[in-house]
């Protein structure tokens, strides 16, 4: 498995930095993965609901080690370059759509490119507003 596209929106925030989707395979998407300073750091936080009791349970996350350090490493990748580089110009978003440190048998993607333009741009499965 692959992960063939990352998109983060950035939030002005304390403790929330940004937003993230990620899409596996070219097929197959996760949202509301959040990006979070604690007090160790980054951190990526995977899609929750709040239950009855006002605990909270993720909805999709890795299984394994090796697939949260991709996940993780691939995210915060994607997440630092807008932040550290300036290209991020505008504000908008930032896409990536080549592997990174994929795991065993993960190779690079084929024709995908990035995202470069910012707002608008996107996957056919978000609506635009």
């Amino acid at each position: 498995m692959e992960i063939t596209d990352v998109k983060v929106i950035p939030v002005d925030d304390e403790k929330l930095k940004a937003f993230v989707s990620i899409v596996f395979d070219q097929c197959f998407v996760v949202t509301d993965i959040k990006i979070i300073h604690g007090p160790k750091g980054l951190f990526v936080s995977m899609p929750s609901k709040k239950r009855k009791d006002g605990t909270f349970k993720d909805i999709a996350h890795p299984l394994n080690n090796q697939m949260r350090q991709y996940l993780e490493e691939k995210i915060l990748t994607v997440y630092r370059q807008p932040v550290g580089s300036g290209s991020g110009a505008g504000g908008g978003q930032a896409s990536s759509g080549a592997a990174v440190g994929a795991p065993a048998g993960g190779g690079a993607t084929s024709g995908e490119s990035a995202n470069a333009g910012g707002e608008g741009g996107g996957s056919s499965t978000e609506p635009h507003s």
